[in-house]
C-alpha cells in the first residue's frame, strides 16, 4: 500500500511533465477534475487523444508524442489506457514512471478482453447484450463497440449520479474491437517503476483482477472505493497517487 499521498511537493517546482492516457469509451475529458489539480500543484499535464483503433497503433500514437517531450514524464493510463502505455513507454528514457488507474497492465501476449476476466461484466456469452456494434454485424478489428445504456448505467459509471452516467453514456468514443483483442507487445512496467490505483467497486475490471496484474508488475499499490471511474467520482486520491510517482523518481 502506499504510504504518502500528501500531495505534498515539499517547496519545490515540480519538474515531470504528467501525460494522461484516457481508456475505451472515454475521451480526455474524463481527466478534468485531475488535471485541475495537478495544474493548482505546479505541474505540466497533457491529456492526449487515444485513438481507440488498435492496441499497436494507439500505443504508437501515444510514443510518438511522448518522444517530443524533454524532461521526466509520469505516463498515466486509465482502463484500457493502461494496456496502451504499457506498450508506448517500453525503452524510452524519459518516462520515469507508469501510474495504472483502474487499468490494464498487460502482460505480453496478452489482449484486455482477456485479462478483464469471467467476472468482468464485459464478459457475456452474448456480447450483443453488452455493446451495439457499429456497423451492426459479426464484430470485425474495425468494429466499433458502444457500450450499450444499461452497462453504462449498472457497470461502467457506477459512483456517478445518474446525470453523470447519462452523459458518459451520451458522449461515449467507441473503441475498435480491434483494439480490445489485439495482444500486447513488450511491457514497459518490466523496466519502468509503477504505481497502481485500484477501484474496490470496479465492475468492468474486477479488483481481484487489478490486484493480480498490480502484483505482477511490481507495483505501488493504493485502492480507494470507487467504480471503474474513479478518476471522475474521486479525482483528488487519483492525483495523490499519480503525485506519488512524480515525487519519486
Amino acid at each position: 500500500m502506499s504510504t504518502d499521498i500528501s500531495g505534498d511537493t515539499g517547496g519545490q517546482a515540480p519538474q515531470a511533465t504528467i501525460v494522461l492516457v484516457h481508456g475505451a469509451w472515454a475521451d480526455a475529458s474524463n481527466w478534468s477534475g485531475v488535471i485541475d489539480r495537478l495544474l493548482g500543484d505546479g505541474y505540466t499535464v497533457r491529456a492526449i487523444p487515444n485513438p481507440l483503433r488498435s492496441l499497436p497503433g494507439d500505443a504508437a500514437s501515444v510514443r510518438a508524442f511522448l518522444e517530443t517531450l524533454s524532461g521526466p514524464v509520469v505516463l498515466v493510463g486509465h482502463s484500457y489506457g493502461g494496456a496502451v502505455i504499457t506498450n508506448a513507454a517500453t525503452g524510452l528514457p524519459n518516462v520515469k514512471a507508469l501510474v495504472y488507474v483502474n487499468a490494464f497492465a498487460l502482460d505480453e501476449g496478452e489482449t484486455a478482453l482477456e485479462a478483464a476476466g469471467a467476472d468482468s461484466d464485459l464478459s457475456n456469452p452474448d456480447p450483443t447484450q453488452v455493446f451495439d456494434f457499429v456497423p451492426a454485424g459479426p464484430p470485425t478489428p474495425a468494429t466499433d463497440l458502444y457500450l450499450k445504456k444499461p452497462t453504462v448505467f449498472t457497470s461502467f459509471a457506477t459512483g456517478l449520479d445518474d446525470d453523470d452516467k447519462a452523459k458518459v453514456y451520451a458522449t461515449q468514443r467507441p473503441g475498435a474491437f480491434g483494439g480490445l483483442a489485439d495482444k500486447s507487445g513488450t511491457l514497459a512496467w518490466k523496466t519502468i517503476p509503477s504505481w497502481y490505483l485500484i477501484g474496490t467497486g470496479d465492475k468492468i475490471i474486477p479488483p481481484d483482477v487489478q490486484r493480480a496484474m498490480a502484483r505482477r508488475a511490481g507495483s505501488d499499490v493504493t485502492e480507494f472505493d470507487e467504480g471503474h471511474l474513479g478518476l471522475i467520482s474521486d479525482p483528488k486520491t487519483t492525483t495523490q497517487v499519480i503525485e506519488q510517482a512524480a515525487r519519486a523518481r
